[in-house]
């Protein structure tokens, strides 16, 4: 269950041993801040309050996405498709900071929408 919400998380596990002389099980791992909030919260829900996390602030590392990246040349339109519609991490991340400070976000609800049909037979 808790390499399960770390995973989920995008975090990584650095190691994981038993203490001795006790029944204390220690996880170290690494997960972004943007993705800690809530993250207490979540693993004592799905240990049902065995797990008690200590979050502490361990370095900077630097995203490898643009966050302000679209397809441009041709090959990147072949692949990506006109709208590319998979948002970089990095992106997703800003988004998130700016919808938690309460400022705009530059995103649309429906891009490239179509009717929807249904499969029932008509009688």
């Amino acid at each position: 269950q808790v390499y399960a919400v770390i995973g989920r998380r995008g975090g990584r596990v650095i190691c994981d041993e038993m203490v001795e002389g006790s029944e204390v099980f220690l996880i170290k791992a690494l997960i972004p801040v943007a993705e800690s909030f809530g993250f207490a919260k979540e693993i004592r829900t799905r240990t049902s309050g065995l797990a008690n996390p200590q979050l502490i602030f361990s370095h900077w590392e630097i995203i490898q996405s643009d966050p302000f990246w679209v397809p441009s040349t041709e090959e990147e339109l072949l692949h990506y498709g006109e709208k590319a519609d998979s948002d970089s991490l990095a992106r997703r991340y800003i988004n998130d900071v700016r919808r938690r400070k309460g400022l705009s976000v530059e995103e649309k609800l429906v891009e490239h929408a179509e009717k929807q049909r249904t499969l029932k037979k008509n009688k």
